[in-house]
């Protein structure tokens, strides 16, 4: 009965949803109305990074619901536990990034970006990189990289141009006409592709050269998924903008704008409202999100994230694997063809272990557990998902 009413009323995004019917969810584990648990070793696909239902989050929900939800639209009444975000988040970055913009999501954090870029600039010309994933909304569509995703809702925004990712040659795209170049720090959905130090160094000094802004989408890479808080600190590279969404959160919507507080003040006048959302900053988003960052601050040991990673690493180690691309607890699994990879993660669905797909790299599968997961849980999954493994290969 829920299966067929789940397909009928509600909009769907696939003709094969995996349909598991959730009763509830907590620490690793997803649990169905017959109460099975599935290990989640995917975090909602890089949202649950501290797990699910972490007490401390929970509690200040708790609190924040208690005392007010919505009460105005975003920017114009003081909210203290928007301040106290925002303080804590731009505690953890470079001076620079010195002001937030809290949003709805990651897409929406990124359509922010790419208007700032152009107010501030006063040019349109935006370069991307090929392979890139960067929201389903349509500035966000278009500077992503998926044409089969995109064919269907062209035109999309003009002036968008595409350079292959970690190429320097590629940079000479970049010119004086550019408002921003827009790029993941490690690219998520094409499969974890992991950049040079030297690449980024070098986009870095070409945007400054021209004057274009440089844009970091950390919305799956960011939040200690990479081991460290941002993905950034690995490369020594700061980025003009950041944007950010997912795990950030703390298990509910978010996104956030990161900028120096003189990029960000062009979206208050000429026009006023240069950027309008409802319910970005929302105080309960703000209260899960807060509490989240403060986990990481006091919780996550990244020496411990690296152990569990290297752990998993050296356990998937069947040679019908043809390469493991990883950082800190970001994966992605690559075998001969796409056909092998969905017999997999079927069957791990299978045998109550969830890992995914990538929509740009259909030969590799990801796995992005909880941060905090602890060591017995992950060895089961693992174990489990090489005995998948032996079984289709």
């Amino acid at each position: 009965m829920n299966k067929n009413l789940f397909q009928n009323i509600l909009g769907q995004t696939s003709p094969f949803p995996i349909s598991i019917e959730v009763s509830y969810a907590k620490g690793s584990k997803i649990y169905d109305n017959q109460n099975h648990p599935y290990l989640d070793l995917i975090s909602g696909v890089a949202v649950n990074n501290l797990g699910h239902g972490h007490p401390k989050i929970i509690e200040a929900v708790n609190h924040q619901t208690s005392q007010y939800m919505h009460v105005m639209v975003y920017g114009e009444f003081i909210q203290q536990i928007q301040l106290d975000f925002a303080q804590n988040l731009t505690s953890l970055l470079p001076e620079s990034l010195n002001a937030v913009y809290p949003l709805n999501s990651g897409t929406e954090a990124n359509e922010a970006a790419l208007k700032l870029a152009k107010r501030v600039t006063g040019r349109t010309k935006i370069i991307a990189c090929k392979g890139a994933y960067h929201g389903g909304t349509h500035g966000s569509l278009s500077i992503s990289s998926n044409e089969t995703k995109k064919f269907r809702f062209r035109p999309l925004l003009p002036d968008v141009y595409f350079m292959r990712f970690n190429n320097v040659d590629d940079l000479n795209l970049i010119d004086n006409k550019t408002a921003c170049v827009i790029i993941e720090t490690v690219q998520g959905d094409a499969g974890v592709r992991i950049p040079s130090k030297s690449f980024l160094k070098v986009l870095k000094e070409k945007c400054q050269e021209v004057g274009a802004l440089l844009i970091f989408d950390e919305i799956q890479c960011g939040m200690g998924r990479t081991g460290k808080m941002f993905a950034f600190e690995h490369f020594g590279v700061t980025p003009d903008i950041l944007t950010l969404g997912k795990a950030l959160g703390g298990g509910l919507p978010i996104g956030a704008l990161v900028a120096n507080k003189n990029l960000l003040q062009y979206f208050s006048h000429n026009p006023i409202l240069g950027h309008i959302t409802t319910f970005g900053g929302n105080p309960v988003c703000m209260a899960s999100a807060n509490a989240a960052l403060n986990i990481y601050k006091t919780e996550i040991d990244f020496e411990e994230v690296d152990k569990k990673a290297k752990f998993i690493e050296e356990s998937l180690n069947h040679p019908a694997i043809k390469e493991i691309r990883r950082i800190g607890m970001m994966f992605a699994v690559e075998f001969e063809n796409a056909q092998i990879v969905q017999q997999i993660v079927e069957r791990c669905i299978d045998k109550k272990v969830l890992t995914f797909w990538f929509l740009s790299c259909p030969e590799s599968f990801r796995l992005a557990p909880p941060l905090n997961i602890n060591f017995e849980d992950l060895k089961s999954g693992i174990d489990t998902i090489n005995s998948a493994i032996n079984e289709i290969c």
